[in-house]
């Protein structure tokens, strides 16, 4: 595997917690912020790495305890940190963060969800553009799940990644969020006037 460029850094959440980060690859375009499942864990190196080959990437720790509301304060600082127009990315529980940040309404680009758990949010407010995706040897109740999350939005769309569960394997992932961040940077490219670029 290709070594991706990657610094790490840190900011400071709403309650004055310190939050680390670290940012892989390079570009132009907004990052896609990567929000893992246990609070606490850094997670996701392997999918950042991968992804951080077409697109900038942060992923941060989550605190171990706080709640809801200081997480999404978190992740509030992680996007003022990333710049405007960051994509975020959950897998399970952050899957759960992400939307529900978008449906305070943090300024928030696309957003994908992999798995996520059954949440409690006004998910008719997030305007944002979101995928929602799961596995295919995931159980069925996992699988519907899934697709009734993405019916409940007012802009998303289910996708299941054959033969993956749960702990979906990065290199399948990483290309299906790279598909899914171009067509909406290519579809707010022509919305802006300027088709044909992303």
């Amino acid at each position: 595997m290709d070594e991706v460029n990657r610094f790490g850094g840190r900011v400071t959440s709403r309650d004055g917690t310190p939050i680390a980060y670290e940012r892989y690859g390079e570009g132009d375009g907004p990052p896609l912020v990567l929000v893992g499942g246990p609070p606490g864990a850094a997670g996701g190196r392997a999918l950042a790495g991968l992804l951080a080959r077409r697109i900038p990437v942060v992923a941060y720790d989550r605190r171990g305890h706080g709640g809801a509301g200081r997480e999404i304060e978190d992740l509030a600082a992680v996007l003022a940190a990333a710049g405007p127009g960051a994509a975020v990315h959950g897998t399970g529980t952050g899957g759960v963060l992400a939307l529900a940040a978008a449906a305070a309404g943090l300024p928030v680009g696309p957003v994908s969800v992999y798995e996520p758990p059954p949440l409690d949010a006004p998910l008719g407010r997030i305007s944002a553009r979101v995928l929602v995706v799961d596995g295919g040897s995931s159980p069925a109740e996992t699988r519907r799940a899934a697709r009734a999350l993405a019916a409940s939005l007012p802009r998303a769309r289910h996708r299941t990644l054959t033969g993956q569960t749960h702990e979906v394997a990065p290199h399948v992932l990483a290309p299906v969020l790279v598909e899914f961040l171009t067509e909406c940077a290519e579809i707010v490219a022509e919305e802006r006037g300027f088709p044909g670029t992303a």
